[in-house]
């Protein structure tokens, strides 16, 4: 070989490995360098690009944020009426009267039989109903009696306001006092506070009103308890009607996985203690139906809003895929010279979407910083305990890549096949 051809053949050999080069490194470092100049070259076109994908990575954020916050606050309000609760009354059967000593209607004694059989029973309480009239200072209303047992403050979670609720003392010595509501105090009294101490009478017995109750949560009159209702000891209140029967029963249970089993146990208790007729029906009520209920709304709700995040990301999509159609075209000569000096169609693909991905990963990060900021903002400055997702982030960020993939790759394409001569006619 001559010294002329080694030297023809070294440079050529030189121009393979640079250009050989170029294409491994272009990849890494190349392509990410002329996207990020194609940015500073047009600021506000990329600004307002990935202004969409912000919007859509925030909205999907506070989405998540927002649908942990109904869901709790839902079971905040579901536990206040008692998510351990159990509710049973006579449903029917049987004659409704007592034949040879068994009755359909439940007893006192019920209650101390499911107490013993059925383990998952944390506290329980009946409650015997009755209206009246009562009059104090000249005013008639007629009231609701609840004749129940002092358990049954715990176990239907009510807030005592003021003064104190009967206890066992009172129930054992058949004590004459009451726990008033407040509309009833406020009606009869002129407020909480002034109905402590004072004296009314049922069927000419003076009971003394020694607290005032409110329900945890405004049930809006579906429970036993109306606005005028007087709470007296049952084994007072049983003497007003002569019997051991009693209107229902309420059940707190151990443990809330225990409830529907639970249920089922009390309702075997009752028919298996002999005291009432086989056919006799008895019925259970419990949270859990409403619990489930609750959490199928909610789902519902955030697929909803989910979905309409997701349009708002599509939209952020089809903005980057916009603008970077405009891109290609307004870059066709650069493209041309690229081509012409070894850039492959794959590179110039990757360069391009590459680019759709960045715009949109740099919306995804704004948005997720401002999807966080809120709630913890809120957290931070209010009382209110907004749940903070981190995992919400990490999916927005995650379906932003996503949309600037799909929405890139089109524009992308396009560059891709363009031709280098007529590329670098364009003018």
């Amino acid at each position: 070989m001559t010294p002329a051809e080694h030297s023809h053949h070294h440079h050529r050999l030189s121009f393979e490995r640079t250009l050989a080069s170029a294409r491994e490194t272009m990849v890494l470092s190349e392509i990410a360098r002329l996207a990020i100049d194609s940015f500073r070259a047009a600021k506000v076109r990329f600004a307002l690009t990935a202004l969409g994908m912000a919007i859509g990575t925030t909205s999907l954020i506070l989405v998540v944020a927002i649908s942990a916050t109904g869901r709790q606050y839902i079971l905040s309000e579901i536990q206040g009426i008692g998510t351990n609760l159990v509710y049973l009354d006579y449903a029917g059967g049987g004659s409704g009267a007592v034949t040879n000593t068994q009755s359909d209607f439940l007893t006192y004694d019920d209650e101390r039989s499911i107490d013993e059989n059925v383990p998952a029973v944390a506290a329980s309480s009946v409650v015997l109903e009755m209206h009246q009239n009562i009059t104090i200072n000249g005013i008639t209303h007629n009231v609701l009696i609840l004749g129940v047992e002092p358990e049954y403050r715990h176990v239907r979670n009510l807030v005592l306001l003021g003064g104190r609720f009967f206890d066992e003392e009172d129930e054992s010595t058949h004590g004459k006092v009451a726990d008033v509501t407040i509309p009833f105090a406020r009606d009869m009294f002129g407020g909480a506070d002034a109905a402590l101490g004072h004296t009314f009478q049922i069927n000419g017995i003076p009971f003394t009103i020694v607290g005032t109750f409110r329900e945890k949560v405004d049930t809006f009159g579906e429970t036993e308890i109306a606005d005028q209702t007087i709470l007296i000891p049952y084994s007072v209140g049983r003497y007003f009607i002569g019997t051991d029967n009693v209107n229902e029963m309420y059940f707190s249970i151990r443990d809330a996985g225990d409830v529907e089993s639970a249920a089922k146990q009390i309702v075997t208790a009752v028919h298996n203690d002999g005291r009432h007729q086989p056919n006799s029906v008895y019925a259970t009520q419990t949270m859990t139906a409403l619990i489930a209920l609750a959490g199928v709304v909610v789902n519902a709700l955030t697929v909803m809003l989910l979905l309409v995040a997701g349009v708002t990301l599509a939209v952020g999509g089809v903005g980057i895929m916009n603008i970077m159609l405009a891109t290609v075209r307004a870059r066709t000569r650069e493209i041309g010279i690229r081509k012409a000096l070894g850039a492959t169609a794959r590179e110039i693909k990757l360069q391009f979407l590459l680019e759709a991905v960045f715009v949109s990963l740099f919306g995804g990060v704004i948005g997720a910083i401002v999807g966080l900021g809120i709630p913890w903002s809120i957290r931070f400055f209010t009382n209110y305990r907004v749940p903070v997702s981190g995992w919400s982030a990490v999916v927005g960020l995650l379906a932003s890549c996503i949309v600037g993939v799909i929405f890139g790759t089109l524009p992308a394409r396009r560059a891709a096949a363009m031709h280098p001569i007529e590329s670098l006619r364009y003018e």
